[in-house]
Parts: structure tokens; sequence; C-alpha cells
């Protein structure tokens, strides 16, 4: 509203939502989609709960999340921006493998946004993000794994976000959902509304797109020049 121009308070919009009979959506309790191998060796913890990134391109998080159907469950993967909270990649599944799934989003994001030689990919530790088919396309795009612990909010915190708010936003929201390839179709559409018009507090009620656009705006801007 105040984008809009209207000059309200919180107190105010709350007595008109409640008038409305509308209310904020709530989130719900998180179920885990990958199972690591505490043998296995991974890498090393480069983030270490410390999200922050000072451009696009910097650093990248992963993760999984599922969806129940009528005809079975569906999953999907994210790959996230750090800086600008924009979905860089996404894909949905039937199955949970890494050639599947986070594969599909990684080459995704990889395909669509030309990876830096600065940038750090984070995810958990679960086995398609550790496996040596998805380490190995990490190393041929030039991107630096980074990997916490398994279902830990803390550890990958924008991409437990990004996953919450998907589940609230759009598959409560229009549940029951009957197939995989519905679930894909409105994947799809939810991204590009996240994307590109959904405001996010932590942006200063600004969209992904409009982050990014300010940040390479002033990079481009010319400097300018003083004189005493």
């Amino acid at each position: 509203m105040r984008r809009a121009g209207w000059d309200v308070g919180r107190d105010q919009v709350a007595r008109l939502m409640r008038a409305a009979g509308v209310q904020g959506a709530r989130r719900g309790r998180k179920i885990f989609t990958t199972v690591s191998d505490p043998r296995g060796p991974r890498p090393a913890d480069l983030v270490e709960r410390r999200f922050t990134a000072d451009g696009p391109g910097r650093l990248w998080v992963a993760d999984i999340t599922y969806v129940a159907t009528w005809s079975g469950f569906a999953y999907t993967a994210f790959v996230t921006d750090e800086f600008s909270r924009r979905i860089v990649g996404w894909a949905v599944s039937g199955s949970l493998t890494t050639q599947a799934l986070p594969m599909q989003a990684l080459n995704m994001a990889a395909f669509m946004n030309d990876p830096g030689e600065d940038l750090v990919h984070h995810s958990d530790r679960g086995t398609q993000y550790v496996s040596l088919a998805y380490s190995d396309r990490l190393t041929d795009l030039g991107i630096t794994a980074s990997v916490g612990s398994v279902g830990d909010s803390y550890d990958n915190a924008l991409a437990e976000s990004i996953n919450a708010a998907y589940k609230t936003e759009l598959i409560r929201a229009r549940k029951p959902w009957r197939t995989v390839e519905e679930v894909e179709l409105a994947t799809l559409e939810w991204v590009h509304w996240f994307n590109t018009a959904r405001l996010h507090q932590n942006l200063g009620h600004r969209t992904p797109a409009e982050v990014e656009n300010d940040y390479y705006a002033d990079q481009t801007r010319a400097p300018t020049l003083t004189t005493t």
C-alpha cells in the first residue's frame, strides 16, 4: 500500500484485515527430504551461517522439498541467489535422484545466469548434493561447493525460507494436487511471481528483480567527479 502512495500503519492494516476476514498464511513444520551418509566425504562449510553476499552470483543456496499429490510425491529443488533472494534455478520431479532433481535445478541456474569464478554453492549434506555426479558438475562449472548439515535451518537459512514460502504461498493454498505435472506448471508460475512481483521484507519491500536491477544500475553509473 505504501508503494501505491498510501500513508498507512501496521495497526490500521491489521484492523482492516480483521474486518475483511483476511489473515496471514501460516507456515507448517519442516519435513526432511535429504538423507546424509555420515561416513562419506563432504566439502567444508564455507558459509558457517554467515549468509551475506555483496552482489549477485556470489552465493547460491540449494535445498529440496516435497509435495503430496494424488499420484504420489512430487519433489521440488530450488537454487537461490543469496544477495537478491531470486530463485535462479528450480526443478520438479517424481524422483529424488540427483540427476532427475537437483542436477536439473543446477543446470537451469548455470544456463540462465552464467556463474562467475567466485561463486559458492551451499547446501546441506544430503546424498543428492554430495554425490560424485553433483560435485563433478559444480567443478565443471567452476563453482565452489560448501556443505552444512542435514535439516539444520540455521546452516541453510535462506533455502529453508524459500521452501517455507513455497509451501505456504502455493502448495497449501491450492491443494489438493493431482499430478507431478500440475505441480510443475504451478511452480513455474509461482517462481516468476516470486522473482518479479512479490515484495520481500528483507529486501526493503522490493522484489528480487528490482534489487538486481538496482545493483547493476549502480555498477554502470559513472562516478561523480568533484572539484575543490
